[in-house]
């Protein structure tokens, strides 16, 4: 019978190889065509693709450490001490661009407007996070494939003037009513649910971002855009409530789509840097000058806090007792700590192999950035120093920066708040966009209530350093506040400003902050020629180092 049934399987197979194309045979029923491909399917598959990462990264990466938000306790070298000396990958950047140009490709093909718009907006911000890490990169000659390997290296200003030109596209083709486009799955967009209102506030809002990053070098186009923006709002509507932000909540179904420092799936104490990041000194006290309401929002008061007195000394001293760690003022002395000062830290720490000791008497402490001597987990006298640890003596992330999920901890591409910051700096440059006032304070009330502390408003914005003065300095600092998770956009401002103003310990690799990020090793080495022409227009700097003029602390067009 065994001898009977196989023969009639391979009779069967036989019959049904001569009735079907052997191409028709092997099409996998379960792949989808690209020639075929519902939009909607790859827009669920390029939203979250771009906007987590970039999530990701003005999160926990090295920018937020340079910025002053977040000190790493173990392995933080380029968080904590800004070694930037390695080349930065762009391949995930890049890698978006298959989904992205198959996603216009699908539009132009079956005449979706929606879509289209969606996928310049997204190539749109692509670029723009590309050119403002790298400088000069493949831009209209990229995603090509295997029809050209080795695209050129666009100038800086073209790539600027290529996205501007994008998004005024997308806010042409995002303009009509919703009940004008087919075949929108409300499901398949994670932002805005199929909205074309809210994604044509996103390119203008983008428009602004992008703006105003050029105003610097081109002042004129600057103005012109953003007043062109600001004098038509039926023809260029923006964000105008935080029911705008661009934003994606995480599932939390796993660890690749949970908050990045969510807690360990199998249970284990934390997963990534939960423990590992620890606030910054420098962001502790700006926050503690003004008492800010958003502090407790984001970061514990230390576990166990440092007191210097004698009250105790009887008992030895250095004695805990409760949640308070006393320090006589003999043994101060004796052990020669010096107790920390936003004004005199880094002159009381002259050097990275120095005896001294800082400690910090604070309610909410902070590690100073590139603080040095020791291992950044020692700080303020950790009793249980351990790579990646928690440090009783050092304020951690609140619990919400733990958990898979938070309503307050969407991935975000871009807030009201910015966009209200971004207008109070043009009206400071002299733009006609409205009262510098006006957006100044919206866009600190937008923040208080986005963090649940609206009801503190009214007496913060009275604050003596809060009030309104009408400087660039007081936007800035309130926009870096705000900008807590948004460590890039913070950092692109500070090339551009100089504010904020950070303070950098005499541990850090140079003496001030890097300006970008070096090229991808695997282009220069395949596509030498190309990226070589884009490293020439380099600007070296006193702090560039000896392997020329790709370097972390050269100049882009955009800072030269």
């Amino acid at each position: 019978m065994k001898t009977i049934y196989y023969l009639t399987l391979v009779l069967a197979l036989g019959v049904f190889a001569s009735c079907k194309d052997l191409t028709q045979v092997n099409v996998d029923p379960n792949t989808i065509s690209q020639l075929t491909v519902d939009p909607n399917f790859l827009m669920t598959s390029v939203i979250p693709a771009v906007v987590k990462p970039y999530q990701d990264d003005n999160y926990q990466g090295d920018c937020a450490g340079i910025m002053s938000y977040l000190q790493k306790s173990g392995w933080g070298s380029g968080l904590t001490y800004f070694n930037w000396v390695d080349p930065r990958s762009w391949a995930g950047n890049y890698g978006d661009f298959r989904d992205i140009n198959l996603l216009i490709d699908r539009s132009n093909t079956i005449g979706s407007d929606f879509h289209l718009g969606v996928a310049l907006v997204m190539k749109s911000f692509e670029y723009g996070l590309i050119t403002s890490l790298w400088g000069d990169a493949p831009y209209s000659e990229a995603g090509l494939g295997a029809t050209n390997t080795k695209p050129k290296f666009d100038a800086q200003q073209d790539i600027f003037t290529g996205i501007i030109a994008d998004l005024k596209k997308a806010n042409t083709l995002l303009s009509k009513p919703a009940s004008s486009y087919p075949n929108v799955n409300p499901i398949a967009d994670p932002l805005y649910a199929g909205n074309p209102a809210k994604w044509q506030k996103l390119a203008n809002s983008l428009m602004l971002r992008y703006y105003m990053r050029i105003s610097t070098k081109l002042p004129a186009v600057a103005k012109a855009g953003i007043e062109e923006i600001m004098n038509n709002p039926t023809t260029f509507p923006i964000f105008s409530s935080n029911a705008d932000d661009a934003k994606m909540v995480y599932p939390g179904l796993s660890s690749g789509d949970s908050w990045a420092t969510a807690i360990a799936w199998d249970g284990t104490p934390a997963q990534g840097n939960y423990t590992r990041l620890q606030l910054c000194a420098g962001f502790r006290d700006v926050l503690v000058a003004v008492n800010d309401p958003r502090l407790p929002i984001w970061f514990k008061p230390v576990t166990v806090q440092i007191q210097v007195t004698d009250q105790y000394a009887s008992q030895g001293g250095d004695v805990t007792i409760g949640s308070k760690r006393y320090i006589t003022k003999a043994q101060v002395v004796a052990k020669g700590y010096i107790v920390y000062d936003p004004a005199t830290w880094v002159a009381a720490t002259p050097s990275a192999t120095t005896l001294k000791t800082l400690i910090d008497t604070a309610k909410y402490v902070g590690i100073p950035l590139a603080i040095g001597k020791t291992e950044p987990f020692t700080y303020n006298l950790n009793p249980s120093p351990l790579q990646g640890g928690a440090n009783q003596h050092v304020s951690a992330l609140t619990d919400i920066f733990s958990a898979k999920t938070n309503a307050l901890l969407p991935a975000k591409a871009m807030t009201y708040t910015e966009v209200c910051f971004i207008l109070a700096e043009a009206a400071q440059k002299g733009y006609n966009v409205g009262s510098q006032q006006t957006w100044y304070q919206n866009g600190i009330q937008a923040s208080l209530t986005y963090w649940g502390v609206g009801s503190s408003y009214a007496s913060y914005i009275a604050k003596p350093t809060v009030a309104y003065d009408g400087s660039l300095k007081q936007v800035m600092m309130q926009k870096y506040i705000a900008g807590f998770l948004a460590a890039q956009e913070t950092w692109f401002d500070w090339r551009r400003t100089g504010f904020p103003s950070i303070t950098i310990g005499n541990a850090g690799y140079k003496n001030t902050l890097p300006l970008r990020f070096k090229y991808d090793p695997t282009e220069t080495n395949v596509n030498g020629d190309n990226a070589n022409v884009a490293i020439a227009k380099l600007v070296p700097t006193a702090n560039t180092g000896q392997t020329g003029n790709d370097d972390s602390w050269s100049k882009m067009w955009l800072l030269q």
